[in-house]
Formats: C-alpha cells, structure tokens, sequence
C-alpha cells in the first residue's frame, strides 16, 4: 500500500495538468468500490457520510470526521481529499490546530470554507477568511506541506450568488496560500471560465451537483483541473432507496429492485479487496 506521502505526490501530480474527475464516496465500501473503478483519487463528502449517521449535512463533530477520515485513508491505496468544512472552529488559531490533526489522518488534500453556520452573516468577512486560510497554510506547511490546499468561497450556496465577490474571496486565498480555488454551485459556462481565468495558472475545482450539461471534456477546455461530487453519489444512492420505499408502500410493487447492483458482483469485489488486504 503506497504511504501517506507517495499518496500526496500522487495527488499533487493530478493537479500539474489535464482534468481528472475526483468522485466522493461516503463510507469504506463506497471508497473500495470507486478506487477498483479506476478512479485516481477521492474525497470525503461531509453531506454523504453525515447522513449515514442520520444528521444533517455539518452536523458532524470534529473527532467523528477526523475517525472517518483515518478510515478512508487506511482503507484505500489512492490518495484522499477531506471536506474539512470551516476547520472545525472559527478562530485562526482553532483552524490551524484542527488542520494539523487532519493532516495526521493520511489525507492527501484538504478544504476550507468561509461559510460561518450563521444564517444571518452566511460569510466571515473577508480579513478573517483569510486569516483562516493563511493559518491553515501554516499548520499544513509545518507538516510538511505537501498537503493539496483548497480554499473554498461558499458565496452560491449560502445566498450571496455574486460572482465578483466570489473571484475576490478566490483571489484572496490563493494570494494567503491556497493551492487550488474551488466555488461550488458554479453553473454557468461564463462563471466558470471567469473563476477559471481569475486565478490561474492555479487550479481551480468545479463541483458537479448534478447534471449541468457539460462533459469532462467541456470542462477541461474551460481551464477546470478538478471535477468533484460533492455528496451527489451519496444522494444518487438516497433517491434509489426513496423511489423502491414508496413504490412498495404506495404500489405494493417492488420492480425498482432490478436496478440494484447484483448481489454476486458487489460481494465478489469487496471479498477480493479484502483478501488483498489479508482480511
């Protein structure tokens, strides 16, 4: 199994050139099942596994996310990126300590959002924002600092759809030492390509909520390094279960059940994966 750092390398690489497509399982078997699809990489999903627990999407406690995401590290050979949300604390300081006990999981990259919880100031200001992200550089550069660093500006999801404001938040980061910008709920060409321009030659990650009409291939000529999915393969996999739930309650039917993953295929790659890892 390749260590924590050739994993660093290995994911620091995807970012040089090219797009690849950085996919977010929500459990260990999720995760086993991605890397043997032949994914490169993969990334926690806050939303995802929050819900495996019956929460809430950032209703998930430091310690827990920290556990989940040793989990995912020790479980596969490919490197992993963590949602870390907002670092688990609003202070600087709070954030660098936080961080430096995320690089200690094997996670090959990780985020941070400006986004406070507060409904009613949805965004740290800017100074603080950065701050943050700048103690987060620190704390990843004392490890080592070959940590892929994200800096998130939650501008679309919290109800601030300015698209200026966002690329001066982006900007910011990436100026306080952010390796890679990310501005999830991007949906247009137009903002896309103008976060994109904004702040290169810095990568720049586009978050695929579900089908906004673009391939990887239109993607990767808009400049975007990095696809992710946030918490939609997790949702994918609600839907199916909502769908067969009703159908059986409501139509005392259950011919949803054909679209499930055969028994004998699913079992027989997770016995495999286990028996390469001596289990």
């Amino acid at each position: 199994m390749p260590t924590a750092a050739e994993k660093r390398q290995a994911f620091r690489k995807l970012h040089e050139r090219g797009c690849f497509i950085l996919p977010n399982p929500w459990d260990v078997g999720s995760a086993r099942y991605l890397q043997s699809a032949g994914f490169k990489a993969l990334a926690s999903t806050s939303a995802g596994f929050a819900f495996t627990l019956g929460l809430p999407d950032a209703a998930v406690d430091r310690d827990t996310m920290l556990e989940h995401l040793r989990e995912l590290c020790a479980a596969t050979d490919v490197p992993v990126n963590a949602d870390f949300e907002g670092g688990y604390a609003h202070d600087p300081d709070g954030v660098a300590a936080n961080v430096a006990l995320g690089v200690e999981t094997g996670v090959a990259g990780l985020s941070i959002e400006d986004s406070t919880g507060d409904r009613d100031k949805p965004l740290y200001d800017l100074d603080i924002a950065v701050a943050r992200i700048k103690a987060a550089r620190k704390a990843i550069d004392k490890a080592g600092g070959d940590v892929v660093f994200t800096g998130r500006a939650e501008c679309f999801l919290v109800g601030r759809p300015d698209i200026e404001e966002t690329i001066a938040r982006l900007k910011a980061y990436a100026d306080a030492g952010a390796d890679c910008l990310y501005a999830p709920g991007l949906r247009t060409r137009e903002h896309i390509e103008k976060v994109v321009q904004a702040v290169a030659p810095k990568p720049v990650n586009l978050l695929m909520p579900g089908n906004l009409g673009f391939s990887v291939a239109e993607i990767e000529a808009m400049g975007v390094r990095r696809i992710s999915t946030g918490g939609t393969l997790a949702r994918v996999g609600w839907g199916a279960v909502m769908r067969s739930a009703r159908q059986m309650l409501d139509e005392g039917r259950f011919d949803l059940f054909a679209q499930a993953a055969p028994h004998a295929e699913l079992n027989g790659l997770l016995r495999e994966d286990a028996r390469k890892r001596g289990r």
